[in-house]
């Protein structure tokens, strides 16, 4: 009998554009002979599925089931693609878990830890080969103090939202008279910052899954942005971003940097598939550690598709065993 599936998109931040262009894809991608599938969207609104007539039916919250046509339907597993809040920050995880349905994400501490970049940063330092960067976390409750931002760090600059994805508010600041403009941008999407000093070399992302208790590394993708950095156009805009899977590494580098990124992903105690992104620095090729992302888009423009496909996997195996991962 197949499986009940509920692909669950949207969201309630900016990135949902990006979720929902995920689950389309992935959607297009699931095994029909193995599950039925349920796309269901989360807005601040409403949560629905989207009926082939047309017509939203609402999910009943009590118990995340769907009712059409006088038919319950209770699901099985939920494969969640929501980017940011609340499908990647442990919100949705914790509800599930209340409920016992068992989902395809990291658990609802991981999730929440590893949506606040400071904090997470603060819990990998340690692991062998691992390096961050110099930074502050500033809480927009705060008043923001300059002179002793430019006493601690060094130009250039990294500004982000600590819980935020995709690069929104995202800037790079050359300059000290650009810092506040910058430090505005980002408080526009959360609460807490992270002011970080800039690391000069290769930038490169790659996935990691786990597969009957073995933690699994994709190939390497080598980003090259003809953007000064790799912010939510140069990420989600064709053309702007050449993306190199294999990316050109030595065979003893390769092995440097899949041990590191197992060690971030058993230290976090992942799950499913996340993405780690890492700079590789220049003249030093000391592994600096950028951020992890527990749910990676899965749109035609991302990237752990791609590196399926390098690794020789079909996608729709791939999905397939995450899901089988989720209900062992």
């Amino acid at each position: 009998m197949k499986k009940k599936i509920a692909l669950l998109a949207g969201g309630f931040t900016g990135e949902s554009v990006v979720s929902l262009k995920s689950a389309q894809q992935i959607d297009a991608q699931l095994d029909r002979d193995l599950f039925e599938v349920f796309k269901v969207i989360v807005t601040e609104e409403s949560w629905f599925y989207q009926h082939s007539d047309g017509k939203n039916i609402e999910i009943d919250k009590n118990d995340f089931s769907l009712t059409i046509d006088g038919n319950k339907i209770i699901f099985e597993v939920v494969l969640i693609i929501i980017h940011g809040s609340p499908g990647e920050d442990g919100k949705m995880q914790s509800y599930f878990d209340l409920l016992k349905i068992p989902y395809t994400t990291c658990d609802a501490t991981t999730s929440a830890l590893t949506m606040n970049k400071g904090y997470t940063k603060a819990v990998v330092q340690g692991i062998t080969g691992l390096n961050t960067a110099n930074s502050i976390q500033l809480f927009k409750q705060d008043e923001t103090n300059q002179p002793e931002i430019e006493s601690q760090l060094k130009l250039p600059l990294f500004i982000k939202p600590n819980n935020g994805g995709s690069s929104i508010g995202m800037s790079k600041v050359n300059g000290w008279g650009d810092l506040k403009s910058a430090l505005n941008k980002a408080f526009d999407e959360d609460s807490q910052i992270l002011v970080e000093e800039f690391i000069r070399g290769r930038e490169f992302t790659v996935g990691i899954y786990q597969h009957h208790f073995e933690v699994i590394v994709l190939p390497i993708t080598e980003i090259k942005s003809s953007k000064e950095f790799f912010d939510y156009e140069a990420k989600y805009t064709t053309g702007i971003t050449e993306e190199i899977t294999p990316a050109d590494l030595s065979e003893e580098q390769t092995v440097k940097v899949g041990e590191i990124v197992k060690a971030v992903f058993l230290k976090l105690n992942c799950k499913g598939v996340v993405r780690v992104d890492f700079i590789l620095q220049d003249f030093t090729e000391e592994f600096f550690f950028i951020e992890i992302n527990t749910v990676p888009g899965q749109s035609t423009n991302s990237i752990i598709p791609q590196q399926v496909k390098a690794a020789g996997i079909n996608i729709k195996d791939f999905y397939s065993l995450l899901i089988h991962e989720a209900l062992v």
